[in-house]
């Protein structure tokens, strides 16, 4: 992190003519940035590192604001495991053990707090299973928030909602595999944001469409129309007309999960990554 970490480099650079460099990833710098004095030392750490490599366009263009030359810096979004297992079976047995044959599953998966939208979601349900009612919701992960949704949920039917708490990597991908659209309409609370949001590449990697919250670097992982749809995540409206379009047209859905798929395994394999950043550091 650039505090407190950065300040250890800066001082090597400066005693010992040590040269760094800084990778940021998003709340790092808006943390940095909430004081005076921290948003003076980080400054310094970012004028005088050799390279400042950000893992997405919307940090990069924060970090733009405070240092004095912005060609040192790169951006490097995370890549994505491209060789998962297609359990088909286990598919198979999900859907049997939560009966969701027949249904329209829309999936979340990540930490449960505000900033990720999913009580966003649970709001918008009402909207969407008054036109669809075979349509589910499943949430899998924890956090402080599990109590709040919990209790959201109650005011819905009682199988629109399933919480599956936290869930193994196998399981995971047998859930990305399993929905029809994955959803994460995250938020930017007071400089809390997403920074990239892996996981919307991890479900269009199953060949699933995706539904983002149009917020912090989620552009980078997700193109509107090409794999995924990118909403208002305040606008409650805006994320049920969302599901509704991918509920009721299955060919753009699977146009956009294929066009998702293609793109993961173009332009973010690991190795494509990891040598952008060899190649920037060995210079």
């Amino acid at each position: 992190h650039i505090l407190p970490l950065g300040t250890v480099a800066y001082l090597y650079f400066k005693l010992a003519k040590i040269p760094y460099s800084v990778f940021l990833h998003g709340m790092d710098l808006n943390y940095a940035l909430k004081t005076g004095r921290k948003k003076r030392i980080a400054k310094k750490i970012l004028d005088n590192a050799e390279h400042i490599i950000c893992a997405n366009s919307y940090v990069a263009k924060n970090s733009e604001v405070i240092i004095d030359d912005k060609n040192k810096i790169t951006i490097v979004n995370p890549g994505v495991e491209g060789r998962i297992t297609h359990n088909a079976q286990r598919i198979a047995q999900i859907k049997e053990e939560y009966d969701l044959n027949n249904r329209f599953i829309l999936l979340s998966m990540g930490r449960l707090v505000k900033r990720k939208g999913f009580d966003k979601v649970i709001e918008s349900l009402p909207e969407v299973l008054k036109i669809f009612p075979d349509s589910v919701y499943v949430i899998a992960g924890s956090g402080e928030d599990d109590a709040y949704l919990k209790d959201m949920a109650k005011k819905l039917p009682k199988d629109a909602v399933i919480f599956l708490g936290s869930v193994s990597e196998e399981e995971k991908w047998a859930w990305l595999n399993a929905c029809d659209a994955f959803i994460m309409p995250a938020r930017n609370i007071d400089g809390d944001a997403e920074g990239f949001g892996i996981v919307y590449l991890e479900a269009n990697l199953c060949g699933k469409p995706v539904i983002a919250g149009d917020s912090g670097g989620v552009r980078d992982a997700v193109q509107h129309e090409l794999n995924g749809l990118l909403v208002d995540p305040e606008n409650v409206k805006e994320i049920s007309d969302a599901i509704m379009r991918l509920w009721i047209n299955k060919n753009f859905r699977m146009k956009l999960g294929k066009h998702g798929r293609e793109r993961v395994l173009k332009d973010f394999g690991w190795s494509e990554k990891v040598n952008k950043i060899y190649n920037l550091l060995k210079e």
